[in-house]
């Protein structure tokens, strides 16, 4: 796709320029959450606080609004069809639950006792190898559905793929953590895991189809009325990205500065499980020929986290000033600038892939 052609997409999608710079808003806003964090950092303290059963309440409004445009998008009758199209589904379950937890415990194990065993002492890197399982344990739930919406996913395919998830999640991620941590006292927070679904799942996707009904139902089942109602909210969802990754940043701000090394640190088998999962589940869809709206998705569904249940999990083992709990935080830090790297790529190798 050329540059011209990629420029009347975003205008068509009604975000123009905007759209297309997204990294760069999303530096400025990663800039300034550290700048806001530091400079504020009560304010900051007072909106981490925001929160039940460990989900910041502020961060769901506004995760919420990124995701409600492609919730009103689903189509209801294609959900019924994803069955004809199990591969998609096969790549998502095998890359998330069989790969990704037990390759992300094997990079924290390679980088905190082989390559970094100079810098950090046994102790801390047993607390961020900890965290990294959590990380690689709990597939995304919520962020997902904005990384498919910028690469022009199937709405309904990427909400059954996360509905999955989440079931294997509720009876899978507690073993898997208690086998790779080597305890079996394992307190899965019950609370955060469901509410997290409520909040990022049944309530925007109850509202999105209550919304395309009424659209429907009053443009005569036009489904032209629905792209234009979703292409007008697009700036509300790039919007609330921008002030997600804000608020994520500033929270943690005044750790970054202090401790720029050990977050880098931190950062860095992250970053390579994050690469390495994606091009694992994207490489795979390709040579399966499945569509770039289903296997986009499915590749960025492993690659992101559901940092919520990660930190929350982390808390509660370890506590709250734990290496644990700082590893999954900084996963939430990592994941952005990641995620959209990763979107940019898929959206560049889109030709590659059957377009249907």
């Amino acid at each position: 796709m050329t540059a011209a052609s990629q420029t009347l997409d975003a205008r068509a999608a009604g975000l123009g320029l905007f759209e297309k710079w997204l990294s760069v808003w999303v530096g400025g806003a990663i800039v300034a959450g550290i700048a806001l964090g530091n400079l504020a950092p009560d304010l900051f303290a007072s909106l981490a606080g925001i929160e039940y059963a460990s989900v910041n309440l502020v961060v769901a409004v506004l995760i919420w609004a990124m995701i409600f445009p492609m919730m009103v998008a689903v189509d209801f009758g294609a959900v019924r069809r994803v069955g004809d199209k199990p591969k998609g589904i096969v790549i998502t379950l095998v890359v998330n639950w069989l790969i990704k937890p037990f390759s992300m415990a094997a990079l924290g194990v390679l980088f905190f006792e082989i390559v970094f065993a100079d810098l950090i002492a046994p102790a801390d890197a047993q607390q961020y190898i900890a965290g990294l399982i959590l990380l690689g344990a709990a597939p995304c739930t919520a962020m997902v559905f904005v990384w498919s919406q910028l690469t022009k996913g199937d709405p309904a395919y990427t909400l059954v793929q996360v509905a999955v998830n989440d079931l294997i999640m509720i009876v899978a991620f507690a073993p898997i953590v208690a086998v790779l941590l080597g305890v079996t006292d394992i307190s899965v927070p019950w609370e955060t895991l469901l509410l997290s679904v409520a909040l990022y799942v049944v309530v925007p996707l109850a509202a999105g189809a209550l919304v395309r009904r009424r659209l429907l139902a009053t443009h005569g089942g036009d489904e032209a009325a629905v792209s234009a109602f979703t292409g007008r909210m697009k700036p509300l969802s790039i919007i609330g990205l921008l002030l997600t990754v804000l608020l994520l940043f500033g929270f943690q701000a005044e750790t970054i500065v202090a401790r720029p090394l050990l977050i880098a640190l931190i950062a860095a088998p992250i970053i390579v499980q994050s690469y390495g999962i994606f091009l694992i589940a994207y490489g795979w869809a390709k040579a399966w020929k499945v569509p770039h709206a289903v296997a986009a998705p499915c590749a960025l569904i492993g690659t992101s986290n559901f940092f919520e249940l990660a930190v929350a999990v982390a808390i509660g083992l370890f506590g709250l000033g734990s290496g644990a709990a700082l590893a999954t935080v900084v996963g939430v830090l990592v994941e952005v600038p990641v995620m959209l790297s990763l979107v940019a790529l898929a959206n560049r190798t889109r030709a590659s892939f059957p377009a249907a």
